[in-house]
C-alpha cells in the first residue's frame, strides 16, 4: 500500500481504510495466517515482520470490510446532511426524554401559556366553547422561530373528533387556534400534544 499524506479537511473513505486494515492485519498475523490472540503475540509478530513490513501476502481477510457511509456534518449534538435519512424496520424519528414538558391553561381557553420545549402537552381550560366557534391563545415558547411548523393533535380528554387545531408561529411564540366543529357547545379540558418542526422558505 502506498503512503498517503492527508491535508486538513480531507474525507477518509472506506477503500483507503480497508487498505490500512489489510496492511495492519498482514503485519500482525502469525505464520499460520491467523490473527494473534494476545498483546504479546502482536508485539512478537510485528518484531518478526520488521515493523509493518509485508509478510504472508497471500492471506485472505474475513469479515474485515469497513462500511462507512458519510451521513453529513456533525457539530456538537446536531447533524447536517444533504442526503435522505432512511429509517428501517420499526425505528422512529423524534424527540428524546428531556425535550418535552406539560402546561395547564388557567382562567379560559383564550388564556396564554408558557412552555419552552420542542414538544409537549397543553391541557386547556374547561370553559365552554360554542358550536362552530374558534378560540385562540398564545403559546410562548423560545424554541419556536418564525416560519416553524407546529404539529398538533387532540390527544386525550373531551370528545374525540370534535375539534380542529391550527397554529401560526412567530419568533418565540405561536398563536394556537382551537375550533369546536361539533353541533353543540362543549366545556372540556382537552389535552393538546404538539411538536415543533423547523421550517424555512429558502
Amino acid at each position: 500500500m502506498t503512503s498517503t499524506v492527508f491535508s486538513s479537511g480531507t474525507v477518509i473513505e472506506s477503500p483507503w481504510l480497508n487498505d490500512v486494515n489489510t496492511a495492519i492485519y498482514t503485519a500482525i498475523a502469525n505464520a499460520s495466517g491467523s490473527p494473534p490472540n494476545t498483546t504479546a503475540q502482536v508485539v512478537t509478530n510485528l518484531s518478526q515482520a520488521g515493523g509493518l513490513a509485508t509478510q504472508n501476502t497471500a492471506q485472505t481477510l474475513t469479515n474485515k470490510t469497513l462500511v462507512a457511509p458519510i451521513l453529513g456534518t456533525a457539530t456538537g449534538t446536531s447533524l447536517s446532511t444533504t442526503s435522505n435519512q432512511v429509517i428501517s424496520g420499526t425505528g422512529k424519528q423524534g424527540y428524546a426524554t428531556g425535550s418535552g414538558g406539560v402546561v395547564t391553561q388557567a382562567t379560559s381557553k383564550a388564556t396564554g401559556v408558557t412552555l419552552s420545549k420542542s414538544t409537549g402537552q397543553i391541557t386547556l381550560n374547561n370553559a365552554a366553547l360554542a358550536a362552530s366557534t374558534t378560540v385562540s391563545f398564545t403559546l410562548t415558547n423560545t424554541v419556536i422561530e418564525a416560519g416553524d411548523i407546529l404539529i398538533m393533535n387532540h390527544i386525550s380528554a373531551g370528545t374525540a373528533g370534535s375539534y380542529s387545531l391550527n397554529a401560526q408561529s412567530t419568533a418565540g411564540s405561536a398563536s394556537i387556534n382551537v375550533r369546536n366543529i361539533s353541533l353543540g357547545s362543549l366545556s372540556e379540558a382537552i389535552v393538546i400534544a404538539f411538536a415543533v418542526v423547523k421550517a424555512v422558505v429558502s
